[in-house]
């Protein structure tokens, strides 16, 4: 009755490779092959009491009661810090009560400071609330070792005749 006609379809051909031998890997490649580290996020429905301390990247967008003390710390819009922050680089887009101790400081124009802040820099968008101090601060310069005097030689001073 019915007749189904074979349709020819073309074949494909793979061609299997050998992968090439493992090499010894180095201290740099390792390196290179490391993840990227990921900030700590403390999500904006968590309240969080005590000490916080770390070398690491904090992103807070709920509330800390306590001291900080991270290599970069972030507050969300969300965010609420009652306590003293001491970080490298601290950017604020939500309220800290207390004081900000930092390299560089950025609050943008949703955030909320009371309290001092000491940094090396500082940038303050339009719009953003700072009640406190802003205290500068230079790293002492080097002491540099005055260069040795020669010592003073005595004279002999003779009266010439004449």
């Amino acid at each position: 009755m019915f007749s189904k006609q074979a349709k020819s379809t073309p074949k494909t051909t793979a061609r299997i490779e050998a992968l090439p031998a493992p090499t010894a890997i180095g201290p740099t490649d390792q390196a290179r092959r490391a993840t990227p580290k990921v900030a700590s996020l403390l999500s904006a429905d968590l309240t969080f009491q005590g000490d916080i301390s770390g070398e690491g990247e904090l992103q807070v967008d709920g509330m800390i009661k306590g001291d900080i003390r991270v290599g970069r710390l972030t507050v969300g819009e969300t965010g609420h810090i009652e306590g003293s922050i001491y970080a490298e680089i601290v950017e604020v887009r939500g309220r800290v009560v207390g004081t900000i101790t930092a390299k560089q400081v950025r609050l943008y124009g949703t955030s909320y400071i009371d309290g001092d802040i000491t940094h090396e820099q500082l940038a303050i968008e339009s719009g953003a609330f700072f009640q406190g101090r802003s205290l500068k601060f230079q790293r002492p310069a080097p002491v540099v070792q005055p260069a040795p005097q020669p010592e003073p030689s005595l004279a002999i001073v003779k009266p010439v005749a004449g």
